[in-house]
C-alpha cells in the first residue's frame, strides 16, 4: 500500500536543507527575507485561527458537559424533574390468571364393566 510516512516526507537531513537552501537563494535572489518573512506571517495567522477554533469548541463543548453536570442527578433523575408527574397514571395490572374449567370425565364401558364384576 502506498503511504507517505513510508517515503520519508518531510524528514529533511542536513544535506536536503543545504540543497533546500542553495535552490531558494537562487530563486528568490534578495526577495528571500521578504518571501520568508510572508510565509512566516501566513503561518503565523494560520496557528493563530487554528488556535481561535480551538478555544471556541472548547468553550462550547464545555458549556455543553456542564449543562449536563448540572443538571443530572445520581439517583433521582434530572434535576428539575417533576416527581410528581407520574401520579396521574394508573398502575398497570396483568389480568388474573384462571385456567380453563375442566372437562367431565365420561365413564367409559370399561370402567363401568368392573364395577359390576365385584
Amino acid at each position: 500500500m502506498f503511504r507517505i510516512s513510508n517515503l520519508g516526507f518531510l524528514n529533511f537531513g542536513p544535506q536536503e536543507l543545504i540543497i533546500f537552501g542553495v535552490i531558494a537563494i537562487l530563486l528568490f535572489g534578495k526577495k528571500l527575507p521578504d518571501v520568508a518573512r510572508r510565509v512566516g506571517g501566513s503561518y503565523k495567522e494560520f496557528r493563530k485561527g487554528l488556535s481561535e477554533m480551538r478555544t471556541s469548541v472548547r468553550d462550547v463543548t464545555s458549556s455543553y458537559t456542564d449543562e449536563i453536570n448540572n443538571n443530572y442527578s445520581p439517583g433521582s433523575g434530572y434535576a428539575g424533574e417533576d416527581e410528581d408527574r407520574y401520579d396521574d397514571y394508573d398502575e398497570a395490572t396483568a389480568p388474573k390468571f384462571e385456567p380453563p374449567p375442566s372437562e367431565p370425565k365420561v365413564a367409559s364401558s370399561d370402567d363401568t364393566s368392573d364395577d359390576d364384576a365385584d
